[in-house]
């Protein structure tokens, strides 16, 4: 009986060792991944030049996950129909959506504004030369509803303007220059690169930096997946966030972006060279993310106050 006793416990042992084992690997220690693929919806390159970079160095496939980059021009549209597991987007419109009440989780933070990374441009010889000096300007923003409108607005209401009297034109980037030229727009908020690119091309001036008052080193846009496919896909979207987490870090090295960017973002290495580079945060942080959405409630984006850290993941990852 003995020797049966200690077989048992020496097989009992073996299993237990092979149970653990089951949960560690490429998946870095946070269990089984429920799902080897993941579709990402992605956008503006700059935004997310560190998940991109990942994804073609195999960063991604090292840690047992294949992550597929989908171009898209409505991510959470795109999220909501099950088109991509994961959605990149303005911080704007991703709290937007919460508040309607679509069931999101966040999944990292992409990107941070800096000085002149978002401005107010105009063209040689406008009259507009002081934000103020405009009771009701006419501001070309890409979406009327996203973050240009909100950072134009607060950067009107930190010069001492009204918020509420600007007219906004919802225009593309590559067209707001023509909306300066025949008087549609007054100025217009834009990011990089296309700043750089008016500058270059256009003699454009900044009116005004976002850089200051309540949108300096503001946060600009984040992943996010849904509700249920977060709840179903816990481990898989762990090691996402760890994997994004270590990117970001790498993109600290503002070299490792700008000899990128000419393949990601389709610029010539003068451009990336010159172009003024945000910061790309490494862990979701609620407090910072909850300025963005004080921020709206603020200026009446948001009917009501949004928690933010009620859409950040529960288990204390990256």
């Amino acid at each position: 009986m003995r020797t049966v006793a200690i077989l048992l416990v020496a097989v009992l042992g073996l299993l237990t060792a092979c149970d653990t084992s089951a949960g560690t690997g490429p998946q870095g220690g946070q269990g089984r991944l429920e799902r080897a693929d993941l579709r990402v919806g992605v956008g503006n390159p700059i935004d997310t030049a560190p998940l991109r970079i990942a994804v073609a160095d195999g960063s991604f496939t090292r840690a047992g996950l294949h992550v597929e980059l989908v171009e898209t021009a409505d991510p959470l549209g795109d999220l909501t129909a099950g088109k991509v597991d994961v959605a990149f987007a303005t911080d704007v419109a991703l709290f937007a959506a919460a508040a309607r009440g679509t069931p999101i989780q966040l999944q990292g933070e992409a990107y941070t504004s800096a000085p002149f990374t978002m401005a107010l441009v105009t063209l040689p010889g406008s009259t507009y030369t002081e934000l103020s000096s405009r009771k009701t300007p006419k501001i070309a923003v890409d979406q009327e509803n996203d973050l240009g409108a909100l950072a134009a607005r607060s950067m009107f209401a930190t010069a001492g303007g009204d918020p509420t009297k600007i007219k906004f034109v919802p225009r593309s980037y590559p067209d707001m220059p023509a909306a300066l030229r025949d008087g549609s727009a007054d100025a217009a908020l834009m990011t990089e690169p296309y700043i750089t690119k008016a500058q270059q091309e256009l003699g454009a001036r900044t009116l005004a930096d976002s850089s200051r008052g309540a949108t300096k080193d503001f946060p600009v846009s984040a992943y996010a997946a849904s509700g249920l496919f977060a709840q179903a896909n816990v481990h898989t979207l762990a090691v996402f966030r760890q994997v994004l987490a270590d990117a970001q870090q790498r993109a600290a090295d503002q070299s490792v972006v700008r000899q990128a960017l000419p393949r990601l973002a389709g610029i010539d290495d003068t451009t990336a060279a010159l172009i003024a580079l945000g910061q790309y945060p490494t862990s979701l942080s609620g407090v910072r993310l909850q300025r963005v959405a004080d921020l709206m409630h603020s200026m009446g984006m948001l009917n009501a106050r949004l928690d933010v850290q009620s859409l950040l993941p529960k288990d204390g990852n990256p």
